[in-house]
């Protein structure tokens, strides 16, 4: 299976088919919400159409915005797929410029503009993460901290401290993992408790 990807920032591109203009704007997203907050963000009320498409996952959606059904939100959505690409979503506004273009004029028109925007993307590579709870004494908190915040593959989401020490939740890149939890059992010499959720 090929590597997922997603996009390291916003990226537009433009288009003009037969008077009509076409303006896609992708960008990143982790969540629903953040789909949903993205595409209002990138929304243009004067326009005719504000079509979309977005992929969290296995979470996906899209919307025609009242052009013929299957013309526009869709397109949007292969174009995301066929990229590999996975935690996008794309807006493509239209304003109408006065011809027709058909149904598979609009499949064109849509599709091919979330494509050349997501093509001119910078992209950056999806790692499945596992988040890890790392608990350990005052004596050896201040080191485990360390080694963990100089891991490029290793990001400390939490910590809280006990009377005893202190616990971190980490999230590792899975092709890590097994180093990075020897590395503070090493550390810590074996004091360390690590629990890992299901």
């Amino acid at each position: 299976m090929a590597t997922l990807h997603t996009l390291a920032a916003v990226e537009s591109a433009r288009q003009d088919i037969r008077k009509s203009r076409f303006l896609a704007i992708a960008g990143p997203v982790d969540s629903e919400a953040a789909a949903k907050a993205f595409i209002t963000a990138h929304s243009d009320a004067t326009a005719n159409h504000n079509c979309w498409a977005w992929r969290v996952g296995q979470a996906y959606r899209f919307s025609d915005d009242g052009e013929p059904g299957g013309t526009a939100g869709k397109p949007i959505l292969q174009a995301i797929d066929g990229q590999s690409l996975d935690r996008v979503a794309v807006v493509v506004t239209r304003w109408f410029g006065g011809a027709l273009l058909g149904s598979g004029g609009l499949i064109r028109a849509y599709g091919g503009t979330a494509a050349a925007c997501l093509r001119a993307a910078a992209k950056i590579p999806l790692i499945e993460t596992a988040e890890v709870t790392i608990t350990c004494g005052f004596a050896d908190l201040a080191l485990v901290e360390a080694r963990l915040a100089g891991l490029p593959a290793a990001r400390i989401t939490a910590q809280n401290y006990t009377a005893t020490g202190g616990a971190f939740t980490v999230s590792i890149h899975r092709p890590e993992l097994e180093a990075t939890l020897a590395m503070v059992a090493d550390l810590t010499s074996g004091r360390a408790t690590i629990s890992m959720p299901r």
